[in-house]
């Protein structure tokens, strides 16, 4: 259903009963500022890990992380399928358990940029055959998260909202009081030890960061990719790498690509929807292919 601009704004500022008034305020208003949640998480994440990995091609989708974490909120779906509001936990864990064993196996006096992606590859592979096996095998546990299983807010409501704001507001906050030390990595490990920052224990605390955004931006959209990829080099293409405008920068085009996207998805058919992650996969995929050929990987 579609409202002029002279309905949406009466239902926005008139309390009354209208349908124009419920739809908005019930339906509309929760799917938008949750997307906007999800994108701004995603785009964070993807710059954060960028940095970490000082691999233009890093991101919560490319390494693996998002698998790990979609993975361990299926578990929670199968296991404590009443404990809706223990699933942004699961998947920040999965996330964070994930992303430590894509590090620990791409590191070799340092972390090498070609090892991180390979075996974020393999890693992804493994969890998809995982949730491959969690859907076949346990379909009416995970029936009701139709939108978890295919990276969709079709029908995320006030309670998706008030589950995501809390995580993403800890990670959104924290990332705020990180640019001087990012900025400072980003010169190199001799360089950063040289001006007092613990390169290690910094990655190590930033990976826990990246986690937790990503976590929660997946336990109330699911699998959503290339987010987390194209939106830091959006970014960069705007204002530059210096990590105090990136980080802003990113968190406002993250919120606006996933909301509209979402939008494109809603009406872009006369009947029926697409999902928010095949809208974002047509327009993420072929910039994913200019980075391969136009960015240095390793």
């Amino acid at each position: 259903m579609s409202f002029t601009m002279k309905e949406s704004l009466s239902a926005v500022l008139v309390a009354d009963d209208s349908a124009a008034r419920l739809i908005i305020w019930h339906v509309r208003l929760p799917r938008i500022l949750s997307g906007g949640l999800v994108g701004s998480c995603l785009a964070l994440s993807g710059c954060i890990l960028q940095g970490v990995m000082r691999n233009y091609l890093a991101s919560p989708s490319t390494i693996g992380v998002t698998s790990g974490a979609s993975f361990v909120g299926y578990i929670t779906l199968v296991v404590f399928p009443s404990l809706f509001y223990l699933l942004p936990i699961g998947a920040i864990a999965g996330a964070f358990l994930t992303t430590l064993i894509i590090y620990a196996i791409a590191y070799e006096k340092g972390v090498s940029p070609v090892k991180m992606i390979l075996s974020g590859m393999a890693i992804a592979a493994v969890f998809g055959a995982f949730n491959d096996i969690i859907r076949s095998f346990f379909p009416d546990r995970i029936a009701n998260a139709t939108g978890f299983l295919v990276g969709s807010l079709n029908g995320v409501a006030w309670k998706n909202f008030s589950l995501i704001l809390p995580y993403a507001l800890v990670g959104i906050v924290i990332c705020f009081f990180l640019p001087s030390k990012m900025n400072v990595l980003m010169l190199g490990d001799e360089m950063a030890n040289a001006l007092g920052v613990r390169t290690e224990r910094f990655r190590f605390f930033l990976i826990v960061i990246s986690s937790l955004l990503a976590g929660a931006a997946i336990s109330v959209s699911g699998l959503i990719n290339f987010v987390g990829l194209i939106v830091p080099h959006i970014a960069k293409l705007l204002i530059g790498s210096d990590y105090k405008y990136l980080f802003p920068t990113s968190i406002a085009l993250g919120y606006s690509l996933v909301v509209i996207c979402d939008t494109l998805g809603r009406i872009i058919l006369p009947v029926g929807e697409i999902s928010v992650s095949i809208v974002i996969s047509f327009v993420g995929a072929p910039f994913f292919l200019y980075l391969l050929r136009n960015k240095q990987t390793a």
